[in-house]
Formats: structure tokens, sequence, C-alpha cells
């Protein structure tokens, strides 16, 4: 049995939590999510509780258990306070700014970078070398990070590149001229 998926999650006061068949809703103060559950896994309201438990003992059920209590965990965290991933930009003339809500990024290329933010995403540029993702979906936060981050990943020589905040990048050392 799953340790995470029996401990039963609490609700906080400004959350509610809809359960309809096998679609769980939470609405908060900074938003609304949902979810799918899948059939082998149940879920129920009980004494201001949210309680995941399985829907039989096959294979998949167990597997999804603790996976869906969590999901639900991060959806009530969601709406309660936002979610923030910050990426630095390291690199000579390499910057990021808003273009309305749009992020536009000078990453070296022969051409800048707009990128439209995701339904439920806003950007923040604090600095020219700092953009900030917020929003209420977790998967969504780190799915559009990890999309900036691809258009230009830190290079180990120099270190240039789009980098999460505190991440170490492993330098190496360039060639040896000859003598």
């Amino acid at each position: 049995m799953s340790r995470i998926g029996k401990k039963p999650l609490p609700i906080p006061p400004l959350v509610q939590v809809q359960v309809q068949g096998q679609k769980v809703t939470v609405t908060g103060p900074k938003g609304t999510l949902s979810l799918n559950v899948p059939e082998s896994v149940k879920v129920e309201i009980k004494d201001n509780h949210v309680i995941v438990d399985r829907a039989n003992e096959e294979k998949m059920s167990s597997l999804m258990h603790g996976t869906m209590r969590t999901q639900i965990n991060n959806m009530v965290k969601g709406v309660l306070e936002e979610y923030k991933e910050a990426l630095e930009i390291q690199g000579v003339g390499y910057r990021a700014n808003l273009k309305g809500k749009n992020l536009n990024l000078s990453l070296g290329f022969s051409h800048p970078i707009e990128i439209s933010a995701p339904e439920g995403i806003v950007f923040s540029v604090p600095s020219e070398t700092q953009v900030v993702i917020m929003g209420v979906s977790k998967d969504l936060v780190g799915e559009t990070a990890a999309k900036i981050r691809s258009l230009r990943k830190p290079e180990p020589y120099k270190g240039k590149g789009i980098r999460y905040t505190g991440e170490y990048v492993a330098r190496k050392e360039g060639k040896k001229a000859a003598k």
C-alpha cells in the first residue's frame, strides 16, 4: 500500500474541493484547477479531508494511488499560493524583457525569441538577466520553465545560457595550446 496515498489530505479553509465522479475540482483564491482521476482510483471527501483509495488491487491502481494523492495536494497548494520558478540568464548580450504578456529573449541568435505565456502562466522580469514564471499549476510552471531553459542550455566551457536559479553547471577546461 502506498505510504503517501494512505495519508488523508486536509483541506485548508480558503480552498474548496469537489468530486464529481472521476473529476476532482479544486477552487481557491488564486484560481481553479481540475483533474480527471483514473477509474482505478477513487476519491472522496470526509471530515474536511480528501481521501484517495484504490478501487481494486490491480497493479495500475497501486501505481496511481500515491500519484493521484500528490497531484491533488499540488493542486491545493497551487490555488492557495502560486508556484514560482526562477531562471537566470548568463552571457554577454543575453537578456530578457516583457512585451505585454509575452517574454522577449535575446540569446545570441540572429533574431529575438518571443514566447507567449500559456493560459494560467504569468512572466515577470525583475532584471534583464532574471525571469520568474508564476502560475497555479505546478506541472505547467515546470514545463514552461524547462521549455525556456531548452532554448539555450548552459554550456560547460563559458557557462553561457539559461539556468535555474541556484543551478550548478560543471565547468570544463578548454583545449591547451600546443608547445
